[in-house]
């Protein structure tokens, strides 16, 4: 038997209290985007409220299954790190003007979620063979994009609603629920409550600070009456997911080459998570398991396909967490998968879950995904800027790039709706032009491993 010094910080089992604990702090920061897809297409659909319940179920059971085989790892598929898994966002658009469309609808859109699963699956080895293009000039700049991108969501969080504006008959009208002065006062307490815990408290209760913070801010804002629990009594305490609830999915080329194409775009965003979480734990990944975790792209949209719900990738949301507790610790999310799976089959559990405020959530957001791009300035810091000031123009270029969909969201509104994927996440636009301004500047060295080499030597300095 291994000694316990020789177990790796990501493989440690904690007592069961405390993964709980822990996995619970990491179903509640992952839970409003995880349940947000399903709500944006059955809307689209125009659902009704029992079909409606039916997706989210389904959503959380896949969420909570395919996040166990991620963390856990089964054979060939799974990185074996702390990652959550979630619906992409990056299908949402593409899957609305299937849901619209009615030769497609939604066993249309099924059908190609199927298809892109089998899909991700299959290509998962080659899309890790880019690994020797990431070398840390590439996934500083990436990770930042990352946590950057993610911070525009713990601000809409913060503000309490998801858009400042609202789409009205008359046209578009200000939210007056945005940026209450209210909501912005709790998501500052939960904000400095953290910062308190984690400066001033030690051991386990600093690691959940987050969950702390929450708790905090869900008691004051159900002492200030924003918190409903209406409608409790017509949630079912136990409902089964089944495969095809919706009917048989129908098969369309079209549709299928769409989600494909996006089903690449979220397995190289997926490549950008992976490095992002293995900096994070100190664990240096292989292109072995990097293919690994991409099949798990691969599979869990395929499950989702299968149990009336959508394409999964790994939730940057959680990678912050990670870094803010500094548990690394892959059962954690493996009881966080647990959970997922419990809501999916308790929709009165979720239901509460689901009344967490999102003004109170945007506290806790602001801290940690501002951790994710801290961690990707700490890996710019480790680059050599002096004697090869071309990496500046690989970051000042690749991180302008990540910005456009962000602040510029009809920048490429005139172009190809088939490239809405592609040019609309940040990340993947910093993913390539990072690795193409790389090529360009600094090239590969013939083995090819330069890359690998290159972040062997930033983590050894940093030791």
């Amino acid at each position: 038997m291994r000694s316990q010094l020789d177990i790796q910080p990501v493989d440690e089992i904690l007592p069961l209290g405390k993964l709980t604990l822990l996995g619970i702090q990491h179903v509640l920061v992952m839970y409003a985007g995880a349940v947000a897809v399903p709500l944006i297409i059955g809307g689209a659909l125009k659902l009704p409220k029992e079909q409606l319940a039916m997706l989210i179920n389904a959503d959380l059971f896949a969420c909570g299954l395919v996040t166990l085989i991620q963390s856990l790892g089964v054979w060939r598929f799974g990185i074996k790190l702390p990652v959550m898994m979630g619906v992409t966002f990056a299908a949402v658009s593409p899957m609305i003007v299937m849901a619209t469309n009615p030769e497609i609808g939604l066993l249309g859109i099924y059908g190609a979620v199927i298809s892109a699963g089998i899909f991700g699956i299959l290509v998962a080895p080659l899309i890790s063979r880019m690994l020797p293009a990431f070398p840390p000039v590439v996934t500083g700049s990436i990770i930042t994009v990352i946590g950057i991108s993610l911070m525009r969501i713990g601000i809409t969080w913060a503000a309490g609603a998801n858009m400042p504006m609202l789409n009205t008959p008359t046209g578009p009208m200000p939210n007056p629920a945005y940026g209450a002065p209210l909501h912005l006062a709790v998501a500052a307490i939960v904000l400095v409550f953290i910062l308190l815990v984690t400066r001033y408290v030690k051991g386990f209760f600093a690691n959940i600070s987050v969950l702390l913070g929450l708790v905090l801010g869900m008691l004051i804002a159900m002492a200030l009456g924003k918190v409903s629990f209406a409608n409790i009594d017509q949630q079912s305490w136990f409902a089964i997911v089944r495969p095809f609830q919706f009917g048989r999915p129908s098969f369309h080329l079209g549709a299928i080459l769409t989600m494909c194409l996006v089903m690449v775009v979220v397995m190289i965003e997926s490549l950008g998570m992976f490095l992002a979480v293995g900096e994070i734990t100190g664990k240096k990944l292989s292109q072995k398991q990097i293919s690994d975790g991409l099949r798990v792209d691969g599979l869990g949209t395929l499950i989702g396909g299968l149990f009336n719900t959508f394409p999964y990738t790994s939730f940057s949301q959680n990678v912050g967490l990670v870094g803010v507790t500094g548990v690394r610790s892959r059962f954690v999310c493996v009881t966080g998968g647990c959970i997922l799976i419990a809501l999916g089959l308790l929709p009165k559990l979720a239901f509460i879950v689901a009344s967490v405020p999102m003004f109170v959530l945007g506290g806790a957001g602001i801290v940690m995904f501002g951790m994710v791009a801290a961690t990707g300035i700490r890996i710019l810091s480790g680059v050599n800027f002096t004697s090869n000031r071309n990496n500046l123009y690989i970051v000042a270029i690749s991180i302008g790039f990540g910005m456009i969909p962000l602040v510029a969201d009809k920048f490429f509104v005139q172009m190809p709706k088939v490239l809405g994927p592609l040019l609309g996440s940040g990340i993947l636009l910093a993913s390539i032009v990072a690795v193409v301004l790389n090529l360009f500047f600094n090239k590969l060295k013939a083995g090819s491993n330069a890359a690998a080499e290159a972040a062997d030597a930033s983590l050894a300095n940093e030791a």
